[in-house]
């Protein structure tokens, strides 16, 4: 069965034919690592490891490359990196700041099931040309300088390299967005430095107490730090080339980050396109709100994992990425704690089909609903037509697989759990019975009731499932 996306350039779903079967490429824009991953950031990076699992599936493991980019160049990291270290060099200084919240992030999306991308290169190692030559965001901006589509500009700040928007002649194709009317729209009059008001900064002057890196334009260093866009075309271009198949990431990226960086690679190259298909999941509000410090419902993934801040409870990841998946990768997401109630429940129903079960149904049906536009609502209801292995293997795909438990299973814990539900049976509480089951077996723990010979009593004894 085709495999068809929803491409956000052509507004449509479309047949997808990679430019190389034996080298599918896609770029996704990853975290800034300034501080730790919120729950908004889980759902691209799940998402699109869904969609990278099934290319891997239909083309094969060694045929995909997914690049997946840290960003640590920011104002506010390259400030503390400064305030912290200023004795280091700025790279070295900014990859002490960062390595911390860069190492929790990388936890996260691992208790969240998502496969480590093929490859996650860090902005700073793009700024300056390489020794390797591989693309660079200097270099970059110098060709756009070359053929006219940037230029150096004075403003109350110093210097800065801007693009030229009116030098492309289809800028705003990924948005829908003409020119004309955002000119004539735009909230802020043109600062006297620029020509457009929409033009914007591919490098930025620092003062003389803000770092920042050597760079030489049209002959002259400025001493300052790329623009934000800037930084996922020269890593894209290093290592899927100038034109690749998939870019990903969250709609508020559309506009201005993606139609950016879309620009700026394609006039730097002489491109038509930067990639073929483009793709991005929709908005994700906690409990029916934005989410925002100030209301009080601003989440991370490491608070939803280890802490009882959300729901009086952790939550397993496997959990987590099941209530990303229920609604189709495009569509809003309200995520909340009733929301994460069912998932865990359908979830452990369906552990305890794979591990009591007969092998049943096929795999295909689940295939065949994410080729159809990543369709993984559709894909889970497809579960419940399948028990065993064949089960197994399904969530598997969707990264739903229970990872194993620790060996150091603290046996007392669970033969607690187990005085306790055979109490419940005893009060004929079938319902809290069957959630102290459903728990232990969502920890990986299989319990198995049986008779006593003699007495008929109820017996549970316990296995640890891998």
């Amino acid at each position: 069965m085709d495999l068809r996306l929803h491409n956000t350039l052509t507004r449509s779903k479309e047949t997808f034919e990679p430019i190389d079967a034996k080298n599918v490429r896609m770029y996704v824009c990853g975290p800034t690592v300034y501080d730790y991953a919120h729950i908004g950031n889980a759902r691209p990076v799940i998402v699109f490891d869904v969609l990278y699992r099934l290319l891997r599936h239909k083309y094969g493991e060694k045929h995909v490359t997914y690049v997946r980019n840290i960003t640590d160049v920011d104002d506010k990291i390259n400030a503390r990196a400064l305030r912290d270290f200023p004795d280091l060099p700025l790279n070295e200084a900014i990859r002490n700041v960062t390595e911390k919240t860069a190492n929790q992030f990388h936890k996260d999306v691992e208790a969240l099931g998502c496969l480590p991308p093929t490859i996650e290169p860090r902005a700073t190692e793009f700024v300056l040309p390489r020794a390797d030559g591989k693309s660079d965001m200097a270099t970059l901006i110098q060709n756009l300088l070359d053929k006219n589509h940037a230029y150096i500009a004075t403003g109350g700040e110093g210097r800065e390299v801007l693009f030229d928007v009116t030098s492309m002649d289809n800028y705003g194709a990924l948005s829908n967005r003409k020119l004309e009317d955002q000119q004539a729209g735009a909230r802020i009059e043109a600062k006297d430095h620029k020509k457009n008001a929409g033009d914007f900064v591919l490098w930025k002057e620092s003062s003389a107490n803000e770092p920042g890196w050597d760079a030489t334009f049209n002959g002259e260093i400025i001493h300052g730090r790329p623009g934000w866009h800037i930084e996922c075309s020269a890593m894209s271009a290093a290592y899927l080339g100038e034109t690749f198949d998939i870019h990903g990431g969250g709609l508020d990226l559309i506009f201005p980050h993606h139609e950016n960086e879309i620009a700026q690679s394609c006039c730097a190259h002489g491109t038509q396109k930067m990639a073929n298909v483009w793709m991005h999941n929709g908005y994700l509000q906690v409990e029916g709100k934005k989410m925002s410090k100030s209301v009080g419902n601003f989440v991370t993934i490491y608070e939803l994992l280890h802490t009882e801040k959300f729901g009086g409870r952790k939550w397993p990841g496997e959990v987590l990425r099941l209530a990303m998946l229920m609604t189709h990768y495009r569509e809003p997401i309200d995520f909340s704690i009733k929301r994460l109630e069912e998932a865990d429940s359908v979830l452990a129903k369906l552990w305890r089909k794979v591990a009591e079960g007969d092998d049943s149904g096929d795999i295909k049906t689940v295939i065949n609903a994410l080729t159809d536009d990543l369709n993984s609502s559709e894909a889970i209801a497809k579960l419940n037509s399948l028990s065993g292995d064949a089960l197994g293997a399904a969530l598997e795909m969707l990264g739903l697989s229970r990872t194993a438990p620790a060996s150091d299973v603290d046996a007392s814990v669970v033969e607690a759990a187990i005085t306790e539900r055979l109490a419940f049976f005893a009060d004929k509480n079938f319902a809290e019975a069957d959630r102290i089951r459903d728990k232990l077996l969502s920890q990986g723990i299989q319990l198995k009731d049986s008779k006593d010979s003699e007495t008929g009593e109820r017996v549970t004894t316990w296995e640890i499932k891998r």
